[in-house]
């Protein structure tokens, strides 16, 4: 069984280009977070809004990574910070070419 995780967050930037520059490290140790198969960063720069969609092989490992990042988060001034974990219809997913393969 695999969890979605689903995590966004108000955010005055940086976003696009500067977001990818800014971030890149944090990107590569991300995927070094037990039990993550892959992220898909989200961004509304004219909401100021970022966050992310990532899935997981446990959902317990998908709790623990919200958890750190919402600590992370809030260590860098970010508030109401708004994370769910859904387990995920595989048979449905992949009728619809859901990215669900592990890495």
């Amino acid at each position: 069984m695999t969890y979605l995780l689903q995590v966004d967050f108000q955010m005055d930037g940086p976003f696009g280009e500067e977001m990818a520059k800014g971030f890149a490290e944090l990107a590569q140790s991300i995927n070094d977070e037990p039990g993550m198969i892959w992220k898909i960063w989200t961004e509304d720069a004219a909401a100021k809004e970022a966050g992310g969609v990532y899935l997981f092989e446990t959902k317990e490992s998908a709790q623990a990574y919200l958890e750190m990042h919402s600590a992370r988060l809030t260590s860098f001034g970010i508030q109401a910070i708004r994370g769910k974990i859904f387990e995920v219809n595989v048979p449905l997913s992949m009728i619809n070419s859901g990215p669900i393969q592990n890495k």
